[in-house]
């Protein structure tokens, strides 16, 4: 009797085929929604989605599973909780990229990298600068927000299209942020599967040289191969940046400030805070007439610019310059810009959270282990449940852990040594997080630079290249060597 009772209380675990039943609807919906919203989809339909495919898994959870709804809401609100970090970064990288615009730091950056890279190696230089920027800062999204709109600037005007520019942008980004002993994501993925930091950056190297040595020759290659834009146009554009803007280098000690913080390694939230009110004062000293024109106010005084000021933080801001590419460079949205992707933020970890609760996750990802019967399978089939768990889990820190942890022990088994495993969760799962629009990095990306994930996804090279690059390089079996028990074992 007793025994009966505790079977009907106990949940049962969803099949594999069952699991894949929210992740259909979240598919389905998706490509309606994309189809018929568009590039609007983010402003509230693809939310909707999620919340819509969470309920589906909710209720097959509690109805088909006997999971409690306590369970799964508790489950959320830890995803939910473990993301609120990145929702107040990104809220201050809003304020960041407003007041860098307004008071003229990216301006200024825009104005002297137009002088000195020639177009031709415009997209190499792209992606190399910001691999440098995101190795010293350890932070893909700071090196996005700050460099990379600038870079964005530069290569509108210089001709190149969207999807190329941020495609180099972030494939340098993400270059710095899987490398750089600063980045939390290099932490993370060394930390829970008990490699040791910098042996897990050196054994990186393998794979990640290889990647970006095939990136910068397509960029390279692509630079070349294009025309250039009109010297009229960027004489035009230079005009009339000029006069819209005070242009000076004393501009530039405001990103100085910022790396001085890095240096010293001052938290993320603290140092984007200083970052933005630096540049909050040198709007005040360089760009006052600005401030006056974004308040509206019809007298200029302490309170206009107080008032345009604050609008720089927050609010969207258009600037008419009278240049049509200046005016789209120069227009900002500042933390209510950001708005949206929190929104959809939120929305994605409740969609995690029930798929982790209900035991679905864990069902599809089991379909995965399967094919760890050698090592190019075993690594395979690591980046495939990387990647499917940064498009579940919306999160690429919660894809990371989950990785880690339901590999740990298979590697050991196997004979493998840790590094491995830490290698291949960066290559498929730290990389390909930007390229999911409902991932936070995903969502983060396309709203910084204004472009949609669709349209710069086919650009990333790095990004893409990296998990293929992963799983070549263990076929080859280039550094592991098989031990006397047949087992793998990294030399």
């Amino acid at each position: 009797m007793e025994n009966n009772m505790k079977d009907k209380n106990t949940p049962k675990i969803p099949s594999p085929l069952l699991s894949f039943v929210p992740v259909m609807v979240l598919v389905g919906l998706l490509a309606c929604t994309i189809r018929i919203f568009g590039g609007d989809t983010l402003d509230g339909a693809s939310q909707i989605v999620l919340l819509t495919s969470a309920a589906v898994c909710c209720l097959i959870a509690i109805c088909r599973c006997g999971i409690r709804w306590k369970t799964i809401e508790t489950a959320i609100v830890s995803n939910i909780s473990g993301v609120s970090p990145a929702l107040l970064i990104l809220l201050l990288i809003g304020a960041l990229s407003g007041s860098w615009m307004v008071s003229g730091v990216i301006p200024t950056l825009v104005y002297y990298g137009i002088k000195i890279i020639h177009p031709d190696f415009f997209l190499v230089t792209t992606c190399i600068i910001c691999a440098l920027v995101s190795v010293m800062t350890g932070s893909s999204w700071t090196t996005i927000a700050t460099v990379g709109i600038a870079l964005f600037g530069i290569g509108r005007v210089q001709g190149f299209h969207e999807g190329w520019i941020a495609g180099a942008i972030i494939s340098g980004a993400y270059f710095g942020d899987k490398v750089s002993p600063l980045s939390d994501t290099t932490v993370l993925a060394s930390s829970v599967t008990g490699t040791p930091l910098f042996q897990h950056i050196r054994y990186m190297m393998i794979t990640t040289v290889p990647s970006m040595a095939v990136t910068l020759a397509i960029f390279l290659i692509a630079g070349f191969s294009r025309e250039t834009s009109p010297s009229l146009e960027i004489g035009a554009f230079m005009d009339a940046l000029s006069g819209a803007y005070h242009i000076s280098l004393w501009l530039l000690t405001v990103p100085l400030v910022m790396v001085v913080l890095i240096v010293r390694k001052i938290s993320p939230v603290i140092t984007l805070f200083l970052s933005a009110m630096a540049a909050g004062f040198a709007a005040l000293v360089f760009q006052p007439e600005l401030l006056h024109r974004i308040s509206g106010l019809d007298v200029h005084s302490v309170s206009s610019l107080f008032k345009g000021l604050i609008m720089t933080f927050y609010d969207n801001t258009q600037i008419e310059t009278g240049n049509a590419t200046l005016n789209e460079l120069a227009e900002t949205h500042g933390m209510s810009g950001m708005l949206n992707t929190v929104w959809l933020i939120i929305c994605a970890m409740c969609f995690g959270g029930s798929m982790t609760a209900s035991g679905m996750l864990a069902g599809i990802t089991s379909i995965f282990l399967r094919f760890m019967k050698r090592t190019a399978g075993t690594v395979s089939a690591t980046v495939a449940s990387g990647i499917f768990l940064n498009i579940c889990t919306a999160d690429q820190y919660l894809s990371i852990l989950l990785t880690g942890d339901m590999f740990k022990n298979v590697y050991k088994q196997k004979g493998c040594e840790s590094r491995l495993l830490s290698r291949t969760i960066e290559d498929g799962v730290t990389v390909t997080s930007p390229l999911i629009p409902w991932n936070t990095c995903g969502m983060t990306q396309a709203t910084v630079l204004g472009v949609s994930t669709f349209t710069y996804l086919p650009y990333c090279f790095f990004n893409l290249i990296s998990p293929l690059m992963s799983i070549i390089v263990a076929a080859t079996g280039y550094k592991i060597k098989k031990v006397m028990t047949e087992r793998c074992i990294i030399d």
